[in-house]
């Protein structure tokens, strides 16, 4: 089950900056070992930020949930009509896809994995109690040439409780051409990352939550080491609200297809802002600051 390590050498980027593995990306660990021990993998992730499980759903489950996206993509006439569905070809235009809440809401498949008793199993058991899901669903299917720049979650959704966990699940095999998430291991432990752009709010403060598209500027202010891997359906990245990822670039001639779901003990403060029948509506820009402007108050 375990993934093979990505050759040293390797270049891949991420906002057209370059990384090269073996030197400034590596590959990842794998909690497949601990995965049926869950005070191991608590520990596991407050020591490394991460928890990457191999073959954690159901391979087929996963893909019919991505063919929900396809379809959409289908039906917004984004997809090369001449190339099988489940390819996920790109039109000539790549361009970018919509998927708010009232898109999500008509892909059965796709809903039926990111609240299935899979996922909520193992998180009663990992946080101790019953669970809730946010509302808000990120399905994203990533154009040729686009990527996310690194950020903390909790800049987008730090009104509840700080312990919200990000599922992120590659609804299709994602090579790394196909611009899979990138992350940085133990970027949980930034005590001056986390007490500074850990307390920004992207939905009032800032104009971009992102702290940084280029991935060598991170190396040289925190000292962190970015990882990544290329992910199979069925593979699922579970981390906390203070872990720096993003995205590599998709370079290929397919979307990048997955999903970003939120988990949390019912019992703990919800940020209401992703939850209700809107809950992806975001407020318009007033008397925001630039990240430039925040990172040089911050001392970053």
């Amino acid at each position: 089950m375990r993934a093979p390590a990505v050759e040293d050498g390797t270049k891949v980027s991420m906002s057209g900056h370059e990384l090269v593995f073996g030197q400034t990306i590596f590959t990842p660990r794998e909690a497949n070992d601990i995965g049926h021990d869950m005070e191991a993998l608590r520990a596991r992730i407050r020591e490394d930020g991460y928890l990457l499980i191999r073959g954690f759903y159901d391979r087929e489950t996963v893909l019919a949930a991505g063919m929900d996206i396809l379809q959409q993509l289908s039906d917004q006439g984004l997809l090369d009509a001449d190339a099988p569905l489940e390819d996920g070809v790109i039109g000539q235009e790549n361009e970018g896809a919509v998927l708010r809440n009232n898109v999500v809401l008509k892909m059965p498949n796709y809903l039926r994995l990111v609240n299935s008793d899979r996922i909520m199993t193992f998180f009663e058991a990992f946080l101790g109690g019953p669970v809730l899901t946010l509302d808000h669903k990120w399905p994203r299917a990533v154009k040729r040439g686009a990527s996310t720049g690194a950020h903390y979650d909790i800049v987008f959704m730090g009104a509840g409780t700080n312990e919200l966990y990000t599922a992120w699940t590659p609804l299709g095999d994602i090579s790394l051409d196909m611009g899979p998430l990138v992350f940085c291991p133990g970027s949980n432990h930034l005590e001056h990352l986390r007490a500074t752009y850990g307390t920004a709010d992207a939905h009032n403060d800032l104009l971009d939550g992102h702290l940084s598209r280029d991935p060598n500027d991170l190396i040289e202010s925190l000292g962190v080491e970015w990882a990544s891997t290329p992910f199979r359906a069925g593979d699922i990245m579970i981390f906390g609200m203070y872990f720096l990822h993003g995205s590599l670039d998709n370079v290929s001639d397919r979307f990048r297809i997955s999903t970003d779901t939120r988990y949390q003990l019912a019992s703990e403060p919800v940020d209401e802002r992703h939850m209700g029948p809107h809950p992806d509506q975001i407020p318009k820009a007033e008397n925001r600051k630039t990240m430039s402007e925040m990172r040089e108050k911050w001392g970053i």
